[in-house]
């Protein structure tokens, strides 16, 4: 199957609302469900994703602790924080508001 990249400044999007949805989750389980949800259609490399958790743990959208997965392999988990919920709003609104206008450009007559 094919699978496209993620957008531009979709990442940190995508991450969040995973997170919002799910509660506290590792980077694999994170992945996972983003591909899993998107049927298969968007894959999140490590290379991408674990740059993006660190920059969002500097920015306090996220928290992380280390734990054990189910399979006995050690972790870190993310949370969302109360900044985190804040950026969710304003990143949705952003990808809405382009979303929108790139509509608008591919159905303009």
């Amino acid at each position: 199957m094919h699978r496209d990249e993620i957008l531009l400044g979709t990442l940190y999007l995508l991450i969040l609302q995973t997170l919002a949805r799910s509660g506290e989750m590792h980077g694999y389980e994170i992945a996972s469900s983003i591909q899993r949800i998107s049927e298969d259609v968007l894959q999140v490399e490590e290379g991408s994703l674990y740059p993006a958790l660190q920059r969002m743990l500097i920015k306090g959208w996220v928290t992380a602790k280390w734990g054990t997965t189910a399979g006995n392999r050690r972790a870190r988990y993310y949370q969302l924080t109360a900044l985190g919920r804040k950026q969710l709003d304003a990143e949705m609104s952003q990808f809405e508001r382009v979303i929108g206008a790139t509509t608008r450009v591919i159905e303009a007559v």
